[in-house]
């Protein structure tokens, strides 16, 4: 139920739970609603939907209620990421999987999906009734998932692991659009404010940045929040979803390479490269939408508690990069000693 939560078992879960919307602000759900948040951050910047939580009833819950958060924000295209990071989290995880728990997960989608013994003369994990297979397949590009070069057995589209997951991870995604389109009515003002800035959050990652200061990097330049998040993940230490877009979005604005941000975050425990590397490129613009992003805005930083404290140049600042390029004027005026 926490790996699919869309899965009866886990509605029905949520159901004996009894959490009420207007109870979504009391302090005994905090960590619901910082899992659900983080959901949201995750797909917002990276695509992804963040670490699971290690307890079963704060990942499972943290699913519907974050449906209820996006449903909120009256965004369409952050249901639309939102819903794809969902289904390409869930997509993962079924590469993994026996073929027995895929067939399953598609039965609830009412897909006529059976095991295929794999042969020396063909690669076939699945046979799947072409009705369905032609449910998604369309919305694919590539001339593989073309029904006319597709390999078929009495009715049946053959399918491997891989082919069977992307399928259901369109199925999914749609599965959950469907979920954003309920009508949010009214929520408890705690709640509201965690929509606002997911909101915000949204709106800055799509500003197109400006050109980017030329020259070397001078990290005695940095503004006091990028120095603290550049400290810490150099140091090995944990650091927020936000402050990590923000830390990677900054350097990558200023002009470090992608390879050289992917060396700073190896310090990390839990350094994953081919995640990170795709997190870092699509910020990088080298993946996506091919839009290179800014860092968020300083008052966004301080909401988030990315801001640990501001100095003198901070006054009248409104934008880490700004401060970036004030700062490496004074710097290089200073005359050498």
């Amino acid at each position: 139920m926490a790996k699919y939560p869309f899965l009866p078992e886990a509605s029905k879960f949520m159901r004996e739970l009894g959490i009420k919307i207007s109870d979504l602000g009391k302090p005994e759900y905090r960590f619901i609603l910082d899992r659900a948040e983080n959901r949201i951050e995750g797909a917002i910047l990276f695509g992804t939907t963040g670490d699971k939580s290690p307890k079963d009833d704060v990942e499972i819950p943290s699913f519907p209620i974050a449906v209820i958060l996006v449903a909120a924000t009256k965004n369409s295209l952050i249901r639309k990421r939102y819903a794809l990071a969902e289904a390409k989290r869930i997509s993962d995880l079924l590469k993994s999987e026996d073929k027995e728990k895929i067939i399953r997960i598609a039965g609830t989608f009412n897909w006529r999906m059976r095991p295929k013994a794999r042969t020396t003369s063909t690669i076939c994990d699945f046979t799947l009734h072409y009705t369905d297979f032609l449910k998604c397949a369309p919305v694919f590009h590539d001339k593989k998932w073309k029904l006319v070069n597709r390999q078929m057995s009495e009715g049946a589209v053959c399918l491997t692991v891989h082919e069977a997951a992307r399928l259901l991870e369109e199925e999914i995604r749609r599965h959950i659009e469907k979920k954003l389109e309920i009508d949010v009515v009214s929520l408890p003002e705690a709640v509201m404010s965690r929509v606002s800035l997911l909101a915000q959050l949204f709106k800055e990652k799509r500003v197109v940045p400006s050109d980017k200061p030329s020259g070397e990097i001078v990290t005695s330049a940095f503004p006091p929040c990028i120095a603290n998040l550049h400290s810490e993940i150099a140091s090995g230490r944990n650091v927020s979803h936000i402050g990590r877009f923000a830390l990677t979005s900054f350097l990558i604005n200023i002009g470090m390479t992608t390879e050289e941000v992917m060396n700073l975050f190896k310090s990390l425990p839990d350094f994953n490269e081919r995640l990170t590397r795709y997190q870092v490129e699509h910020i990088a613009g080298d993946r996506g939408s091919r839009t290179q992003y800014k860092p968020p805005r300083c008052d966004t930083l301080r909401t988030h508690g990315v801001c640990p404290s501001m100095d003198v140049m901070c006054e009248g600042v409104r934008h880490p990069l700004t401060y970036y390029r004030r700062k490496l004027r004074n710097v290089q005026r200073k005359p050498p000693i």
